[in-house]
């Protein structure tokens, strides 16, 4: 078994880069997934993108309760296909920025198309937390983070706590 996987913190490089498209849909891509849940979980967060455990791949996973039974949906090569015009404000944090919180405006409905661990196309329609958090993953797949979203006073008001994490992050993963 693999060494479990790490959350590289905010200031770590990987975060800020482009993440390549996932081209193998094989086991090493099933393992990746596995190693993202077992992290998502253990940190207790409802989302997460393969740069923030130091992997370069359009892969996301997100926690998905609309049905009976809760699950994490992958996505792998998301693309979005429509983004509501209505937006509203939620308190976002994040696993690679602990200890801090703020309140992201981001469009309200959201349809998107993505491959699943398969390689087959599947599309998502939603306009609630999974819409939500799927939003915020798929950032990270950019190199963009939910502090970019806040307005310049607010990021001046987290930048000593930002400077932190960023200093932590020089030593490597959380």
């Amino acid at each position: 078994m693999s060494d479990p996987l790490e959350v590289y913190l905010y200031g770590s490089e990987i975060l800020r880069g482009h993440a390549r498209p996932v081209e193998r849909f094989d086991d090493e891509l099933r393992e990746l997934y596995n190693g993202m849940v077992q992290a998502m979980t253990r940190e207790d967060g409802i989302g997460l993108a393969a740069p923030q455990v130091g992997r370069s791949l359009r892969l996301l996973i997100a926690r998905d309760e609309r049905g009976d039974w809760p699950s994490i949906l992958a996505m792998v090569n998301p693309e979005f296909l429509f983004h509501s015009e209505e937006r509203a404000g939620f308190q976002e944090g994040c696993l690679s920025l602990p200890g801090v919180t703020a309140e992201v405006q981001r469009p309200v409905r959201i349809r998107a198309r993505y491959q699943d661990l398969e390689g087959r196309e599947c599309e998502l329609e939603d306009d609630g937390l999974l819409a939500r958090i799927v939003q915020h993953e798929a950032d990270h797949l950019e190199g963009i983070l939910f502090v970019d979203h806040l307005p310049l006073l607010k990021r001046k008001l987290l930048a000593k706590k930002l400077k932190e994490l960023s200093r932590r992050a020089k030593a490597g993963p959380a």
